[in-house]
């Protein structure tokens, strides 16, 4: 029973984390699209991760600013 909890849980943390970064990344796409082409074309991704932080960063701390 305790590995059935554990699994749910764990399945359930994965399963949000994925929809926040997928959320973030379409964000990104919408409101950004030069960053992202410029990260697909030259195959640096340091400034696409650089942008879905701060992005995720800028989410969080206007949900933290209501609580």
């Amino acid at each position: 029973m305790q590995l059935q909890k554990l699994s749910v849980s764990l399945f359930s943390c994965i399963a949000l984390v994925s929809v926040a970064l997928a959320a973030a990344t379409i964000w990104l796409f919408l409101t950004n699209p030069v960053t992202v082409a410029t990260a697909v074309n030259e195959g640096d991704v340091t400034p696409l991760v650089r942008q879905l932080a701060q992005v995720l960063y800028q989410a969080l701390s206007g949900l933290l600013k209501y609580l």
